[in-house]
């Protein structure tokens, strides 16, 4: 790698370790093995690189959900329930989240700075599309050149909102996560009118 992806990896670890806003220069330098100076010449300042490290983060654990069995499985039956395909592929995604904390706690983190920080907004704004067009495919079992862009702006909403709060909730807390079938359930009450709990 050169000194701009071995910038970039550092940063990442950087994150994931110290956090977005206590990560300084000195500790991306110690990190990556590439000197100061190469922050400003390849990515401008500490801060344009951090947001870099953020969404690369955020693109690679979408991805790598993306691979998981579930969610992977594109050859579904025509008569398969969504439904069922929802709470498996949520079961994926909670588990991804009880595991990978430092990752979870790295992105509430970025999500309290937003309103006070506009360039951060603003790129985690441009990719925010992207990361819902990619979950509807998740969720949907298609690649993503299939999606739909109104359904990637409606429905791939939907999921970031859920994904989001879920992430807030493990670190508020864990132990009271839903699992996928919970997800699925509250998903048919609420779309339905069903009453749970009751004769």
């Amino acid at each position: 790698m050169g000194h701009r992806e071995d910038l970039l990896e550092g940063a990442k670890r950087c994150l994931l370790e110290k956090g977005y806003a206590r990560t300084t220069a000195r500790d991306i330098v110690a990190a990556s093995g590439a000197n100061l100076a190469s922050i400003g010449y390849h990515y401008g300042s500490k801060d344009a690189l951090m947001r870099q490290a953020v969404i690369a983060s955020s693109e690679e654990w979408g991805a790598s959900v993306a691979q998981l069995p579930a969610a992977g499985d594109t050859g579904r039956p025509a008569d398969a329930d969504p439904l069922e395909r929802f709470a498996a592929v949520w079961d994926n995604v909670l588990q991804r989240i009880a595991t990978e904390r430092e990752f979870i706690a790295a992105q509430v983190e970025v999500l309290g700075l937003l309103p006070r920080d506009a360039a951060l907004r603003e790129a985690i704004g441009e990719v925010l599309p992207e990361g819902g067009e990619g979950l509807v495919a998740i969720f949907e079992g298609v690649p993503d050149t299939e999606v739909d862009p109104e359904a990637a702006r409606v429905v791939g909403s939907f999921y970031q909102a859920l994904l989001t709060g879920l992430m807030v909730q493990s670190l508020i807390a864990p132990d009271a996560m839903p699992s996928g079938r919970d997800l699925a359930t509250a998903l048919r009450r609420v779309t339905s009118g069903e009453v749970l709990g009751k004769e």
